[in-house]
C-alpha cells in the first residue's frame, strides 16, 4: 500500500515544528499550514493532536533505531566507540536542540494517552539495546556498562544543547574509549 503524500506531509512538517516549537508551543492550523493540507485531511489521518504526537514519536524512534543499527553493523571500531560517534552525528543533524523524548515525558507526564509511555519505552530501549550489545562484545558486567553507555550517550544528548554536538561527541568517545582501555577490577 503506498504511503499517503499528505499524510507524509503532516508528520514531516508536526516533527519539524514540534522539535523547533515544542509540542504545546504548535497548533493544528500551523501544522496544516505547514503541511500544506486541509483540517479535514488531517483528521482523516490522525484522531487527535495526541494521536500525531504519538506518530511522530514513534516515526522518530524507528528512525534512531535504524540509524544506530545500520551504523554499528558497519564499523570496525569496537561497537561502544560506534554507539557513541553514531549518537553524535545523530545529534548533529536531528537532534541538535535536545531530545524530543525527554521533552515528550516532561510535557505529557501523567496525562491520559499513550506519549509519555512511547517516550519512556525509546529510554528503555537504549538501555536494554546497549546491555545486548555488551553481552555481544562479552562485557563481563553487561548490566553496569549498559547503565554507563546510557548515561554517556543521556549525558551527551544534553550537552549538545550546550557546547555543541561534536564538541560532546568528542567527549563522550573520550570517555568510551577509556571505558574500554582500563580492566574491570579498576572501573569504578
Amino acid at each position: 500500500m503506498a504511503k499517503s503524500k499528505k499524510k507524509e506531509a503532516l508528520l514531516h512538517a508536526s516533527e519539524r515544528l514540534f522539535y523547533e516549537h515544542g509540542f504545546h508551543g504548535v497548533g493544528l492550523k500551523q501544522i496544516i499550514h505547514e503541511a500544506d493540507t486541509a483540517l479535514m485531511t488531517l483528521y482523516n489521518h490522525f484522531s487527535s493532536k495526541e494521536a500525531l504526537v504519538e506518530e511522530v514519536l514513534r516515526r522518530r524512534e524507528e528512525r534512531y533505531w535504524s540509524y544506530l543499527d545500520s551504523h554499528v553493523e558497519q564499523e570496525g571500531e569496537h561497537p561502544f566507540v560506534t554507539v557513541v560517534k553514531a549518537h553524535g552525528d545523530w545529534l548533529a543533524t536531528e537532534s541538535y536542540k535536545g531530545d524530543m523524548f525527554l521533552r515528550a515525558i516532561e510535557d505529557y507526564a501523567g496525562t491520559d494517552n499513550d506519549i509519555e509511555h512511547i517516550a519512556r519505552s525509546h529510554k528503555e530501549k537504549l538501555l536494554s539495546y546497549l546491555r545486548q550489545l555488551a553481552k555481544k562484545v562479552d562485557e563481563e558486567n553487561h548490566e553496569d556498562a549498559a547503565h554507563y553507555l546510557t548515561l554517556l550517550l543521556e549525558g551527551t544528548t544534553s550537552m549538545a544543547t550546550l557546547i555543541g554536538a561534536e564538541q560532546a561527541t568528542a567527549y563522550a568517545r573520550a570517555i568510551v574509549e577509556k571505558m574500554n582501555t582500563v580492566p574491570d577490577e579498576q572501573r569504578g
